[in-house]
């Protein structure tokens, strides 16, 4: 037990901070189009233009700059369009920076682990903890070769990295490669153009408190009616006073409405996006406000009512209740989705899979148990060698969403989660509870064990499924604890005594001691060697 790793304490995942809403703009003319379009074109090169400066100053940025950087774009917008503008770059260049330590760490990993193989006999083989070496002197050879372009590639990002250079796209990297493979992904030149251009716009505001109806640049009013503060030089586009463009369409929203009515008409802070939708053709507004923290609930409370241990799959959730002492109660549940299809089809299957599992949560008053897992370390391909299929399945495990949407519904239901440290769940699971939990009528997978496993980690139990007495009460510490009959010594395993006496239906064998508590009519004779002798019959007057 020293090779394994410190198991970290289980916690209650705090509450989302922050709300995100979504509708559609219905009713636009074909002049609110081309507003829009233009709008969004002239901040977005307002946009890309700040983003080159931003990262042209990289680790040398200060208060100064961002001021200078600031009034350029007010000459050219105004000054909430600047500040948005200047925001988003900043958080842009962060992102970016993430990403850039997040690489650093996956080609570290995989440059320890192909040194780790090369410098292994071939074809020996690994453990466990460890991989062995490569299977051949050709494969020997190809992972020696890519050795040398991991730690060039390890050298140039490092590099990049105390320099503060990172590698930004506005519009995505992925939409820009699609450029280069039309073909593939069945697109004209004119229709990626279309998507490119809308992906680059810039109609985003920040909220203001205590402005009207939360946001100056772009309002939406408590009846629908969105108007934005239009650049100055566009003012000649504007059909309300004060250089504002009202649309004609109306936004209204149905999830969280109220809320939403709620803050804007305390003129309390709301941020809006505006973005369009080139393959349905739509345009759609998405709003956004932050809320405070709801105050976690004590771990000891959460695990009053038990729990429900979930076991995250690449196909499915895992789930298993179990009552405050760890036990596992009733039938294992399975919540399927497919992540097959488009990316809103993914997500719709997630949030089915995720509302099932917080309906019968909420039913039974019972916590969630979810493995606090991070597959940001695990990236590299190197880490399982040619298990092509079982990379493929990490990487198709949604964690990254699940987790946010399961933080956010949650919150709604008023369910607490507890986040566990997922080391050794599985094998654990599977060594003390995949067995007990099997029967004729019900087969239990490795996946349900670990959700017991889970379970019982949050609730603070072993996952074992029993402890151990101490060494010297196992033996008592000078022998068995049970005292054993010699082998001679018949025990009620052993062949049943001669009792004497006749074996009828109606004599039972121990009729000689029933009838020692009455007067016999019969008299043994001892002398008679083991013979019944029939007595006189006593004469009564």
């Amino acid at each position: 037990m020293g090779g394994l790793r410190e198991v970290a304490a289980s916690f209650v995942v705090p509450g989302p901070s922050g709300v995100a809403i979504r509708t559609r703009l219905k009713g636009l003319t074909g002049e609110d189009e081309m507003v829009l379009r233009l709008v969004g074109g002239h901040l977005g090169t307002l946009a890309a233009r700040d983003l080159k400066a931003r990262c042209a100053a990289g680790l040398d940025h200060d208060g100064e700059q961002w001021a200078e950087r600031k009034r350029v774009l007010t000459r050219e917008s105004s000054s909430r369009w600047a500040g948005s503008v200047t925001k988003a770059s900043h958080d842009q260049w962060a992102l970016a920076r993430r990403g850039q330590h997040a690489h650093i760490k996956s080609l570290q990993s995989g440059i320890a682990t192909i040194t780790h193989r090369l410098s292994l006999p071939v074809g020996e083989k690994g453990t466990k903890r460890a991989p062995g070496g490569y299977r051949s002197r050709r494969e020997w050879f190809a992972k020696s070769r890519r050795l040398h372009v991991l730690e060039n590639r390890l050298h140039a990002m490092r590099t990049n990295w105390e320099a503060g250079v990172v590698s930004v796209v506005r519009g995505g990297k992925r939409l820009l490669n699609t450029r280069h493979h039309l073909q593939q992904a069945g697109l004209s030149e004119t229709d990626w153009r279309a998507r490119w251009q809308a992906s680059r716009r810039f109609l985003a505001a920040d909220g203001e408190s205590g402005k009207r109806f939360g946001n100056e640049t772009l309002r939406v009013a408590p009846g629908g009616e969105v108007s934005l503060k239009l650049p100055a030089s566009l003012a000649y586009l504007a059909n309300a006073p004060h250089g504002r463009y009202v649309l004609a369409g109306h936004a209204g929203f149905t999830h969280r409405g109220e809320q939403w009515a709620d803050r804007v008409s305390a003129n309390r802070a709301v941020a809006y996006r505006i973005h369009e939708d080139v393959q349905r053709g739509r345009w759609y507004l998405t709003a956004t406000w932050t809320v405070p923290t709801a105050p976690t609930v004590p771990l000891a409370a959460a695990r009053a009512h038990g729990m429900l241990g979930v076991d995250t799959n690449a196909d499915h959730l895992a789930a298993w209740r179990l009552d405050a002492h760890g036990n596992p109660t009733g039938a294992p549940l399975r919540f399927a989705y497919n992540l097959t299809g488009t990316t809103a089809h993914r997500d719709a299957q997630v949030r089915h899979a995720l509302i099932r599992l917080l309906h019968f949560a909420a039913r039974h008053h019972l916590a969630i148990a979810i493995e606090d897992l991070d597959f940001t370390a695990e990236t590299t391909r190197e880490k399982h060698g040619r298990r092509a299929r079982f990379r493929n399945l990490i990487s198709g495990m949604p964690t990254t969403r699940l987790r946010a949407r399961l933080v956010s519904m949650a919150a709604e239901f008023g369910i607490t989660l507890v986040a566990v440290d997922p080391a050794y769940t599985s094998r654990w699971g599977a060594q003390h509870w995949h067995k007990p939990l099997t029967s004729t009528t019900r087969k239990t997978t490795r996946h349900d064990a670990a959700a017991v496993a889970i379970g019982r980690r949050a609730l603070g139990h072993p996952i074992r499924r029993r402890t151990a007495p101490p060494r010297a009460h196992q033996s008592d510490v000078h022998g068995h604890r049970t005292v054993q009959a010699r082998p001679g010594t018949p025990g009620c395993e052993g062949p049943r005594p001669c009792i004497p006496g006749p074996r009828t239906r109606s004599v039972p064998p121990d009729a000689e001691r029933t009838r020692a508590t009455r007067t016999p009519n019969t008299v043994r004779d001892l002398r008679s060697d083991q013979e019944w002798v029939q007595d006189s019959l006593l004469l009564t007057e």
